[in-house]
C-alpha cells in the first residue's frame, strides 16, 4: 500500500509540475472581457442561414473569401493555396493561381490585378495572365507575418490587416493554430498597415489589435472599418493615422460595435450601402471567465486539444450601415456550415465564406 501511495504521489507530483511549468508559446496578459450579450436584439435567435444550397468544391476545402469580378468570374481562395475561378453558379471551375501560402483576403486593383493578403508570403500581386508579384512583406526590416485581409483604395493605396506580430501561421501550424494561440495570449500586436504602390512603402496605419481581422473602407474612403477579433469588436480608423496605438484614446480611432456575441472575422462591401460581417465562432464563457486569469489560460494550452475550451459551431452573419445600424441578421444554430467567417452579396445571391467548409454555400435573395 506505501509502495502505491509513493507511485501515485509521484505521479500527481509529476502533473502538477507538467500543469504548472511546461512550456507553451504563450505569455497571456490580463483582461477585462464585458458579459456577453447574448443572441438577443438585434441579434435575435433566427433560422435564415439554415438549409445553405452547396456547389461543390471537389477535394478544395475552405473558401474564406470570395469576390465576385468585373469579368463576371467568382474568385475564391481555398485551404490548398489555391484561388479558385468559375462562373457565379459554380460551373467551369478552374485554378486562377497558386501562391504557395494561404491567401485569406484579397481586392482586385484598377489595372484587374488580383491584390491577396497571404498569411504566409506576405501581399502580392496576381496579374490577368496569372504571374504572381510580391509587394511588400515588411514594414521597413518588421516582417509581415500574418497578412489577413486587404482592400484596395481608388487612389491604388492597399490597406491590410496584419493580425498579429507574435505568431505567424508558417511558424505555428497554420491560421487556425497561430490565431488561437494569439487570442488566447491578448498582447494585442495586431495592426493596420498601409501599402502605397506609387512609392512601394509600407507604414503602419494603427496598432495594439488583439488579432485584426477583416478590414472594410467607407463609401469616402476616409474611414476603414476594422475587425478585433480578440476582443470581440469593430473598429473606424482615419486612413489618415499614422502608427496610432488604438489603446489610447484618439479623434482618430473609434469602436463601432463592442461586445459582440462572436469572434468576428470578414468585412465585405455590399449592396446599396450595406457591410457584411461574420462570426467565426461564437463566444465561449469559459474563455470569457479566463479573461483576468493568464495562468489559467497558459495551463489550458497543456491541456490535450480535446479539453481546450474550443468554442462550438454556430452559423452567424450580420450587416450593418456605415453609422453601426445592424440591417441584416442571419443565423444557423446548428452550425451546418462551420465558420461563417462572412457574406459576399450580389444581385441575386448571398455566398457564404468559410475557413473550413467543404463546399461554397449560398442562399438566393
Amino acid at each position: 500500500m506505501k509502495k502505491a501511495a509513493l507511485i501515485l504521489g509521484v505521479m500527481l507530483l509529476a502533473l502538477a509540475a507538467y500543469l504548472s511549468l511546461w512550456p507553451v508559446p504563450i505569455e497571456p496578459l490580463s483582461w477585462n472581457a464585458p458579459t456577453a450579450p447574448g443572441y438577443s436584439s438585434p441579434h435575435a435567435v433566427n433560422n435564415k442561414l439554415a438549409n445553405l444550397k452547396m456547389i461543390s468544391l471537389g477535394t478544395e476545402e475552405g473558401p474564406e473569401h470570395i469576390v465576385v469580378a468585373k469579368d463576371g468570374k467568382l474568385y475564391t481562395t481555398v485551404a490548398s493555396g489555391n484561388i479558385l475561378r468559375m462562373n457565379p453558379d459554380g460551373s467551369a471551375q478552374e485554378v486562377f493561381a497558386n501562391t504557395g501560402g494561404r491567401v485569406l483576403g484579397f481586392d482586385f486593383d484598377a489595372a484587374g490585378n488580383l491584390v491577396a493578403a497571404d498569411a504566409v508570403k506576405g501581399l502580392l500581386s496576381i496579374s490577368p495572365d496569372k504571374k504572381v508579384t510580391l509587394l511588400t512583406d515588411k514594414v521597413g526590416t518588421d516582417p509581415i507575418r500574418y497578412a489577413d485581409a486587404v482592400v484596395v483604395a481608388g487612389n491604388g493605396k492597399m490597406y491590410v490587416s496584419d493580425a498579429s506580430t507574435r505568431f505567424a501561421p508558417a511558424s505555428w501550424g497554420g491560421t487556425f493554430e497561430a490565431s488561437v494561440l494569439d487570442i488566447i495570449e491578448q498582447s494585442a500586436t495586431g495592426r493596420i498597415l498601409e501599402y502605397d504602390p506609387a512609392t512601394q512603402g509600407t507604414r503602419i496605419v494603427a496598432r495594439g489589435l488583439s488579432f485584426a481581422n477583416g478590414v472594410a473602407l467607407s463609401q469616402d474612403e476616409q474611414t476603414l472599418f476594422v475587425n478585433e477579433t480578440g476582443k470581440y469588436r469593430i473598429w473606424k480608423i482615419s486612413v489618415k493615422a499614422s502608427n496610432l496605438d488604438v489603446t489610447q484614446a484618439s479623434p482618430q480611432a473609434s469602436v463601432l460595435f463592442d461586445n459582440l456575441p462572436g469572434y468576428p472575422d470578414n468585412l465585405m462591401r455590399g449592396l446599396d450601402g450595406k457591410i457584411w460581417l461574420g462570426f467565426a465562432k461564437p463566444r465561449n464563457p469559459t474563455i470569457d471567465k479566463l479573461a483576468n486569469q493568464p495562468f489559467l489560460r497558459k495551463l489550458t494550452l497543456r491541456l490535450p486539444r480535446a479539453m481546450w475550451p474550443i468554442p462550438k459551431a454556430y452559423g452567424h452573419v450580420m450587416a450593418f450601415t456605415e453609422d453601426g445600424k445592424v440591417v441584416a441578421d442571419l443565423q444557423d444554430p446548428t452550425g451546418a456550415y462551420p465558420e461563417t467567417t462572412a457574406v459576399t452579396e450580389t444581385r441575386d445571391r448571398l455566398y457564404v465564406q468559410s475557413l473550413h467548409a467543404k463546399g461554397l454555400g449560398w442562399l438566393a435573395k
